[in-house]
């Protein structure tokens, strides 16, 4: 992909200079919350002055890319490198990227989804962005010790930037990790967009309903939501929206005919614009086992639905704050969660701007700006 002219917004720019030369590096743009999430970061601290490059390891691209943002595909990654992956191989594809980035200067790189080969790496100004918790990703004891084991290798002695303080405190005290230093920066959003979005002409449910967003797999936990909903007793329908491979999908399938839900349950499929759903729930539910700091949730209060969530590992509870953690239950108190779904039906929370002010641009993007 051809690199396109980077021209940040002059009304945005304090002079004629911007204030610093930032650098993503990942993989592809092709996938989910990780590559939108940069996108977004870069493109905004564009537009507040800033030089700013995006380099991609591959041609693969799946998002809406910002016009105006500066995109060069390095191409280092191909079906050859992945077939014959070694540590020769990573160093040098990382000696590519290096000569990329000796000729563009940045003051801050950030590496996002490609850390197996920008560890070869040996910048003063890299930074590691992290954003799920790998500590809860595994059950199987000797699986878990692996993934320990290499983050420890990869991020030693680096600078590493954690989407959460969550993540954050689990690197350190669950999986070990002697950082040089690990900030915890959230990801940066803008209410606007999503409100756009939840605009969008699409065909609703009828009357209220309860609603989860998540990917049809085992870690999202949808048979601990089934079961809970069921003890609720409530009578608003739950409709779940997402994907999954067959197997999880008919296991969903399963187990809601086998509680007697069936017509109390919606199962949506995936839909690429959620927001009207979410905009119009009566609330979200998620139940994860494990997530980084799940977008879901925050997206909810922007659109100013309410939520309830499992406190699981790492983010729920730094995003239902103040009188939204009434609703924060223990992963494996599925009565607690079954109460909780039944007070939220009885008296729906109101949301206002303050429960979700640390994540706005606002609040955000002026914590990369001083890295």
């Amino acid at each position: 992909m051809p690199s396109s002219a980077s021209t940040p917004d002059v009304s945005a720019q304090a002079d004629a200079a911007p204030a610093k030369r930032f650098a993503f590096v990942i993989e592809d743009l092709y996938g989910g919350g990780a590559q939108k999430s940069l996108l977004y970061t870069a493109d905004q601290l564009r537009q507040r002055g800033h030089a700013v490059k995006v380099f991609t390891l591959r041609e693969r691209i799946e998002h809406r890319l910002p016009e105006g943002l500066d995109i060069e595909n390095l191409g280092v990654v191909t079906w050859f490198t992945k077939a014959t992956s070694t540590v020769l191989t990573e160093k040098w594809q990382a000696s590519r990227i290096a000569k990329a980035l000796e000729a563009w200067r940045p003051d801050v790189v950030i590496s996002c989804s490609c850390d197996k080969i920008t560890r070869h790496l040996d910048l003063p100004n890299l930074y590691f962005w992290v954003k799920s918790d790998v500590s809860a990703k595994f059950n199987d004891p000797k699986q878990r010790r692996r993934a320990f084991d290499k983050v420890r290798h990869f991020y030693r002695g680096r600078q590493v930037i954690a989407v959460s303080q969550g993540v954050k405190a689990n690197l350190e005290q669950v999986v070990g990790l002697e950082a040089e230093r690990i900030v915890p920066i959230y990801n940066p959003y803008e209410r606007e967009p999503f409100v756009a979005m939840a605009d969008e002409p699409v065909s609703l449910p009828e009357g209220e309903y309860f609603l989860c967003v998540a990917a049809l797999e085992p870690r999202k936990r949808h048979d601990r939501l089934l079961r809970a909903y069921a003890e609720s007793g409530i009578e608003t329908p739950l409709a779940i929206m997402g994907k999954g491979k067959p197997e999880h999908e008919a296991e969903l399938e399963r187990l809601v005919e086998e509680l007697g839900l069936s017509e109390r349950v919606k199962l949506l499929g995936y839909y690429h614009n959620p927001y009207p759903f979410i905009r119009h729930a009566k609330a979200m539910v998620l139940t994860s086992d494990a997530e980084g700091l799940p977008r879901v949730l925050i997206e909810a209060l922007l659109l100013h639905t309410p939520v309830i969530s499992v406190d699981c590992p790492s983010g729920p509870k730094e995003i239902l704050t103040q009188e939204l953690a009434d609703f924060l239950v223990a992963p494996d108190n599925e009565k607690g969660l079954a109460d909780a779904i039944a007070r939220m039906d009885q008296a729906p929370v109101t949301i206002e701007p303050r429960h979700y002010r640390q994540f706005l641009k606002e609040t955000v993007l002026p914590q990369f700006e001083a890295l």
